[in-house]
Parts: C-alpha cells; structure tokens; sequence
C-alpha cells in the first residue's frame, strides 16, 4: 500500500537517478504486483497538516505524512522506507513506532 504523493516522489527521484525506462518498468510492476494506492480526501487534510505540524522541525513532507496517515486508517506500522532517521522518529497515532523491513534482519 503506498499513496500518490509518495509515488510522485519516487518518480521525481528514479527519473533523475535511473533513468525513464527503468522508472517505467517499475510503475508498470506495481501495477502487476498488485501495490494499493490509499486514495486521500479532503477529509485526510486536517490530519495531513497536523501531523506536518507536529514534526516540523524535521520537517515532515507530504509524503512522509501520508505515509503516517495510512498507518493509522490501517492500523499497521510495517513499512519499507529509505528514510531512515524520519520513520524512527515517526509515530502513528502518535505513540506507536514504525518497524522498516528494509532495517529488518530476514
């Protein structure tokens, strides 16, 4: 499950990174793959900024918000994030911590 301010910056980054097609090629694999996109609605906003607001002095972006905010609706901490120092600050529903799989042992 993912959002479209997080996929937007995804993008932005692989393009500049790796390139067109390999970006391409990973879009198309989530589609594949199955990934949800948890849509936001104005409804969301109010929890949106109060979040931003609560971690502005990282600061927290958008994505990173909707990201927290997925949490919540879904009741689940498990993420898989590069940003690291962020998402261990992160709390959803304000007191529980986030578990990123990609910090995880296998």
């Amino acid at each position: 499950m993912t959002t479209y301010p997080v996929l937007v910056e995804c993008v932005h980054l692989m393009f500049k990174r790796i390139g067109v097609a390999k970006t391409l090629a990973w879009m198309e694999t989530l589609g594949t793959q199955g990934v949800g996109i948890f849509v936001m609605t104005a409804d969301h906003v109010p929890r949106l900024a109060a979040l931003m607001h609560q971690y502005a002095d990282l600061p927290m972006d958008l994505a990173d918000a909707s990201l927290v905010l997925v949490a919540e609706e879904f009741g689940e901490g498990r993420i898989v994030s590069t940003d690291e120092r962020d998402f261990r600050t992160y709390r959803w529903k304000n007191q529980r911590p986030f578990r990123n799989l990609l910090l995880t042992s296998v």
